[in-house]
């Protein structure tokens, strides 16, 4: 470190120094300036859009729970348009799917569970997808139905297997593979999944295969 003997060589130092470096470090402020900027912009944005995306949502429970279908299909239709790709946009969808399920628009509800099991979010898009195999399963689709669970990837989908275990047994019970459907039943068991009927399925393949195996 340089020691200045008087305050004449400290300011001709500084000058030197400004001259050298002063148009540099303008710009590194600038930018420094420019990101802070841009960032509470951005903070702001999402914020705002999630207020929004948030009222659109509520607008659309209130529609459900008042039996008015065709104000959610629309409000579902408006939150894929304005928030695509966000959560809201998903459940938003589900919602929608359910509705359109219950109308008996089956390839309805088809079309919009299978876009959210195709989008990032995993917890969605598994839910999105046990929805999906139940309406293939309601609509005697069982070959796809199996297809689809067999292609989901098991790291996305861990907390999820005990579902798809009891979806491939039912699968299987519907095509009449008892034996494969007793197999997915008891492995969805023993990972520990609680479903109020799985037992029940369990025991109902069970006994006539206790009662065969005799013969």
């Amino acid at each position: 470190m340089e020691i200045y003997e008087t305050e004449e060589e400290q300011v001709a130092a500084l000058k030197a120094w400004w001259k050298e470096n002063g148009k540099a470090t303008m710009i590194g402020l600038g930018l420094g300036v420019a990101v802070i900027l841009g960032w509470n912009y951005w903070q702001d944005y999402k914020k705002d859009r999630a207020v929004q995306a948030s009222g659109l949502y509520s607008q659309l429970l209130k529609a459900v729970e008042a039996g008015k279908k065709d104000s959610v299909e629309k409000l579902s239709e408006r939150m894929s348009t304005q928030f695509n790709g966000t959560d809201y946009a998903a459940y938003s969808g589900l919602m929608a799917a359910k509705v359109k399920a219950q109308q008996g628009d089956l390839a309805g509800a088809k079309g919009i569970l299978e876009k959210i099991a195709a989008e990032s979010n995993k917890e969605l898009s598994n839910i999105a997808r046990i929805r999906l195999v139940r309406l293939m399963l309601a609509n005697k689709e069982y070959e796809q139905g199996l297809k689809l669970i067999n292609d989901v990837d098991p790291a996305a989908s861990a907390s999820f297997s005990g579902h798809y275990d009891e979806l491939v047994g039912d699968l299987y019970v519907a095509l009449d593979r008892l034996d494969q459907a007793r197999t997915a039943y008891e492995s969805a068991l023993r990972n520990g999944y609680q479903s109020p009927l799985l037992q029940m399925k369990i025991d109902d393949l069970t006994l006539p295969y206790r009662i065969e195996s005799k013969k």
